[in-house]
């Protein structure tokens, strides 16, 4: 998940949901009684109508005015501790599959999250639209933090896959709930300003992050990074808990019980998609006769699925909303698959410690938020198709760089420039799209196009760093796990380049597919 994210929630998308305070009180349709054509109303309980092209210099006027500022600080939390976490677990990762002699399964600890996230997310677009998204807000941020501790107590690969499941379901149900709240809670003019603090909110934590990681995965053990992180949780909750409770809330339709939503289409589709695609991974990473017939039953799963769960025309680049949509999925799939190898080949072909191959990425994460605000500047609305293609194409050239560094007087350091470069592309690319969404979509549509968004971005994860771990075993990256705990990285007795070639060639060209789909955006 990007939800607006260096990877996610990632990492990390948006809505144009119904504000539900009257039918001629809704976002971007230029409707509201008593104001011009073309202005917004917006309206939450204690703060009176107005109108999106007033307040532009007073105080209730930005995102940190007073109208915002408490809900704005609340999402911010929320979103730099995702990116904490995201970005300590990169670190670690490397150390916690050797130590648990699961190298062979390392992408399952990630592809385990993102699968898990696809039927959390349609949960949480059906939940929000029939109850609101309070509830799926805070289950979300529960089961993140349950996740965390079954993570950092896992005795074997198994049990530490089966916790990044878990806390897949809490981040899917949290990224979805987010986007709701901002449609509900921001007129569109303020709504390229949330995105860009959300990219703001990964600073700090992508400077911290691996440096802090690092440190506790060295001196204290990689369990610490999984185990320390859910005492976070509790700030957000805090900060967040005054400010929602003023948004307007969303009473149970006829059919709007808890039972009712899991047992939804839409949900049974997402969890047949969610298991179809671990299947094919199984499947995939276990290249058999006997693995054809898991292959064929997670196809028959997935593929149905994924074509009613996207909007209509999604995997042919139908112009407007299915393309936004199918751009996210290739954009985020081709960042993640990427970055989730780039640790594993610092560490195991390199030599690095975790702490130096986590710092890798920080400069990604820095450069991501410079993007989105770039994005955001006014000035360039016209042309936000052009920087989508455009970030989709300096994404495609930080991927095709990173592997250099395996060769003999190439600098490890050119690995923290590539992602310098991919990094901006992706704020470009990532948070013009969640804006564009918001334009595109109806009122009504509010939870189930913003989980389309996050479900695109959850199942690019899935497939391509699925495809990658399929290509990482198939290329000889199978024999690094066979030898890794006997072997030192540093001696290069177990060398395998073109297990890492094979994965960053093959996203290196799923991106510039992805600038190809821009001409297709409006």
């Amino acid at each position: 998940m990007t939800a607006d994210r260096p990877h996610d929630l990632g990492p990390g998308t948006g809505t144009g949901p119904d504000l539900g305070t009257g039918p001629d009180l809704r976002i971007g349709t230029g409707e509201g009684a008593g104001t011009a054509p073309g202005a917004e109303v917006t309206a939450t309980p204690g703060h009176p109508a107005r109108s999106a092209d007033d307040s532009g210099g007073g105080p209730d006027g930005g995102i940190l005015g007073r109208a915002h500022r408490a809900l704005t600080l609340g999402i911010i939390s929320v979103v730099s501790l995702v990116a904490f976490e995201a970005s300590a677990v990169n670190t670690a990762m490397p150390v916690a599959a050797r130590a648990l002699d699961g190298i062979g399964l390392y992408a399952f600890g990630f592809s385990a999250f993102f699968t898990a996230s696809l039927f959390a997310m349609a949960l949480a677009g059906e939940w929000s639209d029939r109850r609101g998204p309070l509830g799926p807000l805070f289950t979300g941020i529960a089961a993140f933090g349950a996740g965390l501790l079954v993570a950092g107590v896992a005795q074997g690969m198994g049990t530490f896959i089966v916790g990044r499941g878990v806390q897949g379901i809490g981040g899917g149900l949290v990224v979805v709930s987010l986007y709701v709240v901002v449609g509900r809670a921001y007129p569109e003019r303020l709504r390229p300003s949330i995105m860009a603090s959300f990219s703001a909110a990964w600073v700090v934590p992508v400077i911290v992050g691996p440096l802090v990681a690092g440190t506790v995965t060295e001196q204290l053990g990689w369990r610490w990074v999984f185990l320390a992180i859910p005492v976070l949780i509790l700030l957000p909750l805090v900060v967040m808990l005054p400010a929602l409770r003023t948004l307007p809330r969303t009473g149970p339709g006829p059919r709007g019980g808890v039972r009712q939503v899991l047992g939804s289409r839409r949900c049974l589709l997402a969890l047949a998609v969610a298991v179809g695609a671990c299947l094919l991974q199984y499947a995939g990473q276990h290249p058999s006769w006997l693995a054809l017939l898991p292959a064929a039953a997670g196809l028959a799963l997935l593929a149905p699925g994924i074509v009613r769960l996207l909007p209509r025309g999604t995997f042919r680049a139908a112009r407007g909303l299915p393309s936004v949509v199918l751009m996210r999925g290739l954009a985020a799939g081709a960042l993640v698959a990427a970055e989730s190898f780039i640790p594993l080949m610092l560490v195991t072909q390199r030599g690095l410690t975790a702490t130096l191959a986590g710092l890798s990425l920080t400069g990604g994460g820095l450069t991501w938020a410079l993007g989105s605000y770039v994005q955001s500047r006014p000035r360039l609305e016209p042309y936000r198709e052009r920087l989508m293609g455009l970030g989709m194409v300096l994404l495609a050239v930080a991927i095709v760089t990173v592997p250099l560094a395996l060769v003999d007087g190439v600098p490890a350091g050119i690995v923290a420039a590539a992602w310098t470069v991919g990094g901006f592309g992706m704020g470009l690319n990532i948070s013009s799209g969640g804006v564009l969404l918001l334009k595109l979509s109806r009122p009504e549509e509010a939870g189930s196009n913003s989980a389309s968004l996050q479900m695109s971005d959850a199942l690019g994860n899935v497939t391509f760093v699925g495809i990658g771990g399929v290509l990482f075993v198939a290329f000889g990256g199978g024999e690094i796990a066979a030898h890794a705990a006997t072997v030192s990285a540093a001696s290069g007795a177990v060398s395998h380049p073109a297990a890492f070639v094979a994965v960053f060639a093959t996203m290196a060209l799923v991106a510039l597919v992805g600038s190809a789909v821009a001409y297709r955006l409006k």
